[in-house]
């Protein structure tokens, strides 16, 4: 599996496990926890991606009660996870409304939070998981300075960010962030031309996608031609079509990082096989054609 350097301290594997829907699986014990993340570890999927508000706030503590079990697994992988959504559900079940809190306590209290639900002393990567209207640069970008500095947290970023709230946010840190995870698929190919996949690029910062597969829309046939399309490359290549759709992210050249999530160890044990895909140009702007509807201009 392909690595991807983020600083000179941490990389990633190149295709990510996510998390958010581990509290849907009807097994959530410890054994089928440890499970899926052996089947990535055998792929060479090292970086797990969270979210303190998945499942309501509960997710964390399903996959910190694996590593408890499992304690050696903590040093062959990497944890992500976000913060800075409230909603009222789990320990934020008092909040009146949803809404965002990027303010030093709360972001400290979440960080805490994550490091006692995971059974772990560090955090590899924590990001910022929506732009809020009322973030002060300032206090935000040194909680996020002053985590790094304790250790707590090795690297930090955000999620869901436009290319203009990236920079007011570096505009204030010594840290550099150091990704930002967008939504990018088949379905949702808007980052290519929308300034956000160029702004990354420009300053040599790998993104993450999540929801590469549409959230499974991809395949329920409102784009009959496109999945026409993977299945007729997925039988030339002996996989299945969501690698094909996940090698066509693969190709780009900003070193997009997949956050796959599924709860069945079948389809985990094959999401390695993107990597085994090869699309030339003309492949790739095929499909990128029948996902936009027309042929480029």
């Amino acid at each position: 599996m392909e690595r991807v350097a983020l600083n000179p301290d941490l990389s990633l594997s190149r295709i990510v496990y996510g998390m958010w829907r581990l509290g849907e699986d009807q097994d959530t014990s410890m054994a089928h926890v440890q499970a899926k993340v052996e089947s990535c570890l055998a792929q060479g999927i090292t970086t797990m991606d969270h979210a303190d508000i998945y499942g309501g706030y509960t997710i964390e503590a399903i996959f910190g009660a694996a590593l408890k079990a499992a304690p050696q697994l903590r040093d062959q992988i990497e944890i992500v996870t976000k913060c800075g959504i409230v909603a009222p559900a789990g320990r934020h079940a008092s909040a009146r409304v949803k809404h965002y809190d990027t303010t030093t306590a709360h972001i400290n209290a979440s960080v805490e939070a994550s490091l006692r639900d995971m059974a772990t002393d560090h955090i590899d990567l924590l990001l910022i998981h929506r732009p809020d209207p009322l973030l002060d640069p300032d206090e935000t970008g040194s909680a996020l300075d002053a985590l790094v500095e304790s250790g707590k947290v090795r690297a930090v970023g955000v999620s869901n960010f436009r290319p203009w709230d990236y920079a007011l946010l570096q505009s204030s840190m010594e840290s550099t962030l150091v990704t930002n995870q967008i939504e990018i698929s088949l379905m949702e190919p808007q980052a290519f031309t929308n300034g956000d996949l160029a702004y990354l690029q420009e300053r040599m910062i790998p993104p993450m996608a999540w929801s590469p597969l549409g959230g499974g829309s991809l395949f329920d046939g409102s784009k009959p031609e496109l999945l026409a399309q993977l299945k007729r490359i997925a039988g030339e290549q002996g996989v299945d079509e969501p690698a094909v759709a996940i090698a066509w992210l693969l190709r780009h050249p900003a070193k997009i990082m997949p956050v796959m999530g599924t709860n069945s160890l079948a389809r985990i044990a094959r999401i390695g096989d993107a990597m085994k895909v090869e699309l030339d140009r003309q492949s790739w702007f095929e499909l990128y054609s029948l996902a936009k509807g027309h042929e480029v201009p």
